[in-house]
């Protein structure tokens, strides 16, 4: 299944976020012999804001991450414990999927 346009995925939107704050790292080195005082101020102001955002994109990753295990071992489990269940499950899956695809 395609996901909507507006649906994005937590991945995409950590490597959007990365890519923001790479561009405004870029922004802030470029403008670095630019200003006086009160941009001095705001590119120090800027650069704290970014390194807060990376530290919380690098905390968000790491839980997706973590998560991502837990439910791959979560799985994994299940299907050992129960593989007849899981056979069947995927059988009653791929059937609708076959009996939607075949009514195209």
């Amino acid at each position: 299944m395609k996901a909507a346009p507006h649906e994005v995925s937590r991945e995409q939107l950590i490597s959007d976020f990365k890519v923001v704050i790479a561009d405004a790292e870029a922004l802030l080195k470029a403008s670095a012999d630019h200003g006086g005082d009160k941009v001095a101020a705001l590119r120090a102001k800027a650069d704290a804001s970014l390194s807060a955002m990376k530290a919380q994109i690098g905390d968000a990753e790491s839980k997706l991450v973590d998560k991502t295990i837990a439910t791959a071992k979560a799985t994994d489990e299940y299907v050992h414990e129960n593989p007849w269940s899981t056979i069947g499950i995927a059988a009653g899956v791929g059937l609708a999927i076959g009996l939607l695809l075949g009514r195209r």
